[in-house]
């Protein structure tokens, strides 16, 4: 609804400002801009249309063969149904969005605007690349169809170097675009109704700003809408000339254009005009951009869905910007002491961001908080606390708004409004969608052949018959606390008489690991059983010449280790195959590597002693990559590789995409963490530890619910609010004791000589 502002100016909605815009979007922007996403996401992951002898071919096709071709088949202002070839495709979504150049082209050589068909399913897409086909082919029977040039041809080809250039400027335009949730039509939905708002916004400042600079969500609307030139065209008369005042995707902004356009918006429509999902795309001028900490891509599969236990973990983007009333004022100095909490209503209660609100501002929108929440948050609540003296100890809860995630989605343009006590609040999310696994192991009890926990409960319910064998044992957590796997490892056989028989080591070959399915069926207590469905299996083998170790996995996969130092895992390096597979190469690399590499960021596990990892000595960075080991997979689409999981062999985590099989990871990390602890005749894993640890409770703060953008927070360096791999030993901690090294020191006294001694494990584990 309408509301009037300091200086007597009315606003209007978001809603009404869209309802009410002269000008009509006369094709469907929402389905568009799903369909030019993925036409952005497959062109840039085919590297060949990328060569430059393939590109030069590509314009060529387009300017000799291909707008002769559509300028034939258009009659009067609705384009035919049908699709060129995609790079000829490409070269013409390019030249479009230069609507100046574009318009030229076509009224020079046709006399006319050429438009492009609105076909957006997929059924309707075959369609159109059929028909075109056989058009072309007709007409151009010397032509091939597909574009068939050698990429790495040295042959000169002589074209237009004005439509090269467009091309080439637009190579890296899915990287601005690339956000999986940008594909969600509740984002498209709000995003175009935020376009609207920018339309009206222009129309209504046109004669007193030069250059609107508008945000990622805007942005991928207008280059949408700009893709259909005629019907740009057409809706955008009455403002064609003031078109060339929006900047560009590859242009640099100044800070004074972007407050301007900030301004400019709130007077429209008195919101603030970055939200989530919708910042700001462009280059600032000398502001160097602060990489997100959240790394998410678009992924076709989930491949873990054939586990029952396996939950999928979804991620959202969350904005909080607060403006005083003008009210306020005149009670400035009253409320002076007073500050807002933001804190989360699941998984992370220990939360609690504070903001003075005397560094509000009465004039403007400021963006507050900008972090990374997983959806089973559930929300945010914004609280108003007051004091007496200038520290934290001792506020008083005055007030409180809550934000809860499903009320935003149901929200228009995903943003909702709250009031308390003077002070105006928005947030904005970003539709929920699936990111990386995440999965660790703990330590749990000593489990028998049979997968039941070793203890006098299962002996008492088996009649007192013995336990038979002896399997160290690890429950996997998911990133709610929630067990989904059992992972065994096999070091004993036989079983323990008082006074008689004890357990003895199996042979080497003979100590394989399990990974059961589920969690455990407890009986009394702690003590259970592991589930009975295996699903996965690694067995040591003898290395070949030139490799310290080998694994055989049950998915098919061998694994080979080879290290240079036995002091040292500095020199490791690994070989993984599989047999079965040919469709794609797999390279492990020790370290975090690509989206992995932790960069100008700070290590937290010394609060007195915080040092950029860029300046850290180089030893210091070795100690800080020692267990890490990143795997990349190597495709046609992908032949620079790509990293899709992240594992510490040491500490047992994983974080993998959707993509990889979560059993083939774990199988990995524990192999490795097996094969090195051999080497190093150390328990580098505390594998010895046969005990459940103390952990932090659940909901307290659960690792990877909430991640802060560093550009809203800089000043809070706190590990559990970030990436876990940045400072995985803390994060990974299971206690406070843990975290001091403590756990190391429990004495055997703990275990029932029934489990078997330390010398037995041991000896499965280190000889």
């Amino acid at each position: 609804m309408s509301k009037e502002i300091s200086g007597g100016t009315v606003v209007r909605s978001l809603s009404e400002v869209s309802e009410a815009a002269t000008m009509q979007l006369s094709v469907d922007l929402v389905s568009a801009t799903r369909r030019n996403l993925e036409f952005l996401r497959i062109v840039s992951g085919w590297q060949w249309l990328h060569q430059r002898s393939t590109t030069v071919e590509a314009v060529r096709r387009y300017d000799e063969l291909w707008m002769p071709l559509i300028a034939d088949l258009t009659v009067g202002s609705t384009p035919p149904m049908v699709l060129p070839p995609v790079d000829v495709e490409w070269v013409w979504f390019c030249h479009t969005l230069n609507p100046v150049s574009y318009r030229q082209y076509c009224e020079t050589r046709f006399s006319k605007l050429i438009g492009k068909p609105a076909i957006f399913d997929e059924e309707n897409k075959e369609y159109a690349l059929m028909r075109c086909r056989d058009v072309w082919v007709d007409r151009y029977p010397s032509e091939p169809f597909e574009n068939e040039v050698d990429s790495y041809s040295e042959e000169q080809i002589l074209v237009k170097e004005d439509l090269l250039n467009e091309v080439t400027k637009h190579r890296f335009l899915y990287s601005k675009f690339s956000e999986p949730y940008l594909g969600e039509m509740l984002y498209l939905t709000a995003a175009r109704q935020r376009y609207k708002g920018f339309l009206h916004m222009m129309q209504r400042f046109r004669d007193s700003c030069p250059r609107f600079v508008p945000t990622v969500d805007i942005l991928l609307i207008f280059l949408t809408h700009q893709s259909y030139p005629t019907v740009c065209a057409e809706d955008l008369k009455e403002m064609w000339v003031d078109m060339g005042k929006i900047v560009g995707a590859w242009e640099t902004v100044k800070e004074k254009e972007l407050e301007s356009t900030k301004k400019l918006w709130e007077r429209t429509v008195d919101q603030p005009y970055e939200k989530a999902g919708g910042g700001l795309s462009m280059e600032l001028e000398r502001v160097v951009p602060v990489k997100p900490p959240v790394y998410w891509e678009v992924s076709d599969t989930d491949v873990n869905t054939k586990y029952m236990s396996m939950v999928p973990r979804f991620l959202l983007e969350v904005c909080v910007s607060v403006r005083l009333n003008s009210g306020m004022k005149a009670i400035k100095d009253g409320i002076k002491h007073n500050f807002l909490r933001l804190r989360v209503i699941r998984c992370h209660r220990e939360l609690k961001l504070d903001k003075q609100i005397s560094d509000f501002a009465y004039d403007s929108w400021q963006k507050e908080w900008y972090l990374y929440g997983e959806f089973g948050t559930k929300g945010l609540t914004v609280e108003l606390h007051g004091r007496g003296g200038l520290c934290f100890g001792g506020s008083k809860l005055l007030d409180a708004r809550t934000f809860y995630w499903n009320d935003l989605l149901r929200a228009p343009s995903l943003t909702l409004a709250r009031e308390v006590d003077q002070v105006r609040i928005v947030a904005s999310i970003t539709p929920p969608v699936q990111a990386t696994y995440l999965l660790k192991c703990v330590p749990d009890r000593v489990t028998d052949d049979s997968g039941a926990m070793v203890s006098d409960v299962i002996l008492k319910l088996n009649n007192y018959r013995p336990q038979e064998g002896r399997w160290l044992s690890r429950t996997v957590l998911n990133h709610a606390g929630r067990g989904c796997f059992v992972v065994r490892i096999r070091v004993g056989a036989g079983f323990w008489r008082r006074g008689g028989e004890t357990p003895s080591a199996v042979k080497w070959e003979d100590r394989i690991i399990e990974i059961r399915e589920g969690s455990w069926s407890y009986v009394a207590g702690s003590i259970g059983r592991a589930p009975e469905k295996v699903v996965g299996t690694a067995t040591p083998k003898e290395p070949p010449e030139q490799w310290q170790a080998a694994w055989h996995f049950s998915t098919g996969d061998e694994l080979m280790i080879s290290w240079g130092s036995s002091t040292s895992t500095s020199g490791m390096s690994f070989c993984l195959r599989n047999q079965t597979s040919l469709d794609s190469s797999v390279m492990l690399l020790r370290g975090r590597k690509m989206q992995y590499q932790v960069k100008a960021t700070y290590s937290a596990s010394k609060s007195n002693d915080k040092q950029p990892e860029s300046n850290k000595r180089e030893g210091d960075k070795e100690d800080d990559e020692e267990g890490f080991v990143t795997l990349i997979r190597f495709t046609e689409e992908n032949p620079t590789g790509r990293a899709t999981a992240l594992l510490n062999w040491k500490l047992l985590v994983v974080e993998l995409m959707p993509e990889e099989d979560a059993v083939f990871l774990l199988l990995l990390c524990v192999s490795i963490l097996r094969s090195v602890s051999e080497m190093r005749k150390q328990d580098l894993g505390c594998l010895l530890i046969r005990r459940r640890l103390k952990e932090a409770r659940i909901g307290d703060r659960d690792w990877g619910s909430i991640m802060l953008h560093p550009s809203c927070s800089p000043s809070i360096s706190s590990p559990y609010l970030q990436p876990w791999h940045w400072n995985a030993n803390l994060v990974m901690a299971a206690s406070d004791a843990a975290a001091a090294g403590n756990f190391t020191r429990q004495p055997a006294l703990n275990y029932s000589p029934v489990e078997g001694g330390d010398k037995l494990y041991k000896r499965g584990i280190i000889a």
